[in-house]
């Protein structure tokens, strides 16, 4: 918040009150008091001593509350005397500034600002206005990650996230739920996908092994203007949700590598079934084992290989065979052809679809 509104305020203030109040900041600066003469000084130990007792302090004939709640102090206000009407005084200024703060953080905040983007609570026509407003850059390349957590740890993930990247100007990490957290970050333009999943890794590698915590990283396609932050972080979403579908495995999933599973994703649960019942003969594909499934996995793999797949999975080449051509037997599909092996994948994938998200009746 500048300097120059707390000073606004406070001015507006002294005729209300016979004592000095002001203002100081977190590096116990006073950077706004009715008692110009008295804007430049340091207040020692104030900061420290309220981190202590949480309420408001007398030291050196002053009242002294810190601004707002939460575990980061920022701002406190001070009031001359000791006394009880000091202490109210000190309150009454507390609450005020609080609350024009957070009116003007709402208004005038750059990550605020990101958040409505994203969530389409901002019109479009409005946006390159607001974005001059706060003299954000809106043609800059940015990608978008979408963090989620999984379990409980004594921080809460804003302040993790936040911690990492502290440079409000460049990143900024947005809270969107309890613990989903969206981090819009500046990049290089023409960055690489691998080197934007790299920092996603780092990501979550260090907040594995400095916070204890796991997570799911959903990452964007990079775009370089403002208006596409909105469809960035639906991307973000999409990744994550496909990821648990198709890519149970992985903590790490970037939109552009979904291939098919995008648009399988995308697909009515009815219309799923009907291409099931249509490839395959009734029951047939409940009928093959984890074994027979495996196999499958491994071949396609290997890119329809049958050499390196049955070298890979330590069976002869003729025991492989065997089980392709059961599989062509109950299915129909022989999956040395590579349309055939093209329709059995997805079938697979749809499956895992469905089995995810069931049809209702």
């Amino acid at each position: 918040m500048s300097n120059r509104l707390f000073q606004g305020v406070i001015h507006q203030m002294r005729d209300a009150t016979d004592r000095v109040i002001g203002v100081i900041d977190d590096g116990g600066v006073v950077v706004a008091c009715s008692e110009l003469g008295k804007i430049g000084e340091t207040r020692i130990g104030v900061r420290e001593e309220l981190s202590y007792t949480g309420d408001a302090v007398v030291i050196d004939g002053y009242t002294y509350r810190s601004i707002g709640q939460g575990t980061k102090l920022e701002n406190v206000v001070f009031v001359e005397g000791d006394d009880q009407n000091a202490a109210s005084t000190a309150a009454i200024l507390a609450v005020s500034l609080a609350n024009i703060k957070n009116l003007y953080d709402e208004k005038y905040d750059k990550c605020s600002f990101i958040k409505n983007i994203i969530l389409d609570n901002i019109l479009p026509s409005d946006i390159y206005i607001k974005g001059k407003e706060l003299r954000f850059n809106a043609e800059e390349s940015r990608v978008v990650f979408l963090i989620k957590f999984y379990g409980k740890s004594d921080m809460l993930p804003y302040e993790m996230v936040q911690n990492m990247y502290p440079d409000k100007n460049r990143d900024y990490v947005i809270s969107v739920g309890e613990n989903d957290i969206v981090l819009v970050k500046e990049v290089k333009a023409n960055v690489d996908t691998k080197e934007i999943e790299k920092m996603a890794n780092g990501i979550a590698q260090t907040l594995s092994s400095e916070f204890y915590t796991k997570v799911a990283i959903g990452i964007s396609t990079v775009v370089d203007n403002i208006k596409d932050l909105a469809r960035a972080y639906k991307e973000a979403q999409v990744a994550i949700e496909v990821g648990k579908v198709f890519d149970t495995e992985k903590n790490i999933i970037s939109y552009e590598n979904l291939g098919i599973g995008r648009l399988i994703y995308q697909l009515p649960t009815t219309l799923c079934e009907m291409f099931l019942q249509e490839v395959f003969k009734k029951g047939s594909i409940e009928s093959l084992d984890r074994e027979t499934l495996m196999t499958v996995q491994c071949f396609f793999e290997n890119n329809l290989n049958v050499s390196e797949t049955s070298r890979k999975l330590f069976v002869h080449r003729n025991t492989l065979v065997y089980r392709l051509e059961k599989i062509r037997k109950i299915t129909g599909l022989d999956l040395r052809e590579f349309e055939h092996a093209i329709t059995f994948k997805v079938a697979l994938m749809v499956k895992k679809y469905l089995t995810s998200k069931p049809v209702k009746f």
